[in-house]
């Protein structure tokens, strides 16, 4: 068995990014005012989810081990992504998801604001994008839901970044105020907002 779930999560590596989701498709204009047919519960986890939602060019809910205190102290837990999942808002693979083919750079937005990413390599780089995808429905629920900036959330990320080894730069209007952002005990790393 795990050997299989190893070349399962192998095979979804090495395929295109647009054929990594095509297995589970649900077609949004067959389910009915989905938003009105959500349960309180259902709807709840997936606003609790939506706080970790960052944009490049589409919304990307950044989980990367929904085991840990970042997401479970916001109600988002295994059993809340795969009921997420079984209604057809997310792709749930405990093996993740990566964006593959960027260039140098790139740049995410969190809440609005911009983060600039640097590789180490100039081209063929990819982006680990964590246990969760939307789905066409998810990312159309997402665009109505209002996303409540999660500060510790931004830092858990900024910080998993820059033990990756990327560059990063926080491009924001006071440009002079610099705020430390602790990656560990021993390091920490001014990010300018």
């Amino acid at each position: 068995m795990a050997i299989r779930s190893l070349l399962s999560a192998i095979e979804r590596f090495f395929r295109p990014k647009n054929l990594q989701t095509e297995e589970k498709t649900h077609d949004c204009d067959e389910q009915h005012s989905l938003e009105t047919e959500l349960t309180f519960e259902d709807r709840s986890a997936f606003e609790a989810l939506c706080q970790f939602l960052w944009v490049q060019g589409e919304s990307l809910p950044l989980v990367f081990d929904a085991n840990h205190s970042i997401y479970t102290d916001q109600g988002v837990t295994e059993a809340s992504l795969q009921r997420l999942a079984d209604i057809g808002l997310i792709y749930f693979e405990k093996v993740g998801f990566v964006k593959k083919g960027l260039g140098k750079h790139t740049r995410l937005f969190y809440c609005g604001k911009p983060t600039k990413i640097g590789f180490q390599t100039d081209e063929n780089n990819y982006l680990d994008l964590g246990q969760v995808v939307l789905t066409e429905c998810g990312k159309q629920l997402a665009s109505s839901i209002p996303v409540t900036r999660n500060q510790q959330f931004y830092e858990y990320v900024i910080n998993r970044w820059f033990e990756q080894g990327l560059l990063l730069s926080s491009i924001q209007v006071d440009r002079d105020r610099e705020i430390p952002i602790t990656f560990n005990e021993k390091s920490t790393c001014p990010i300018k907002e």
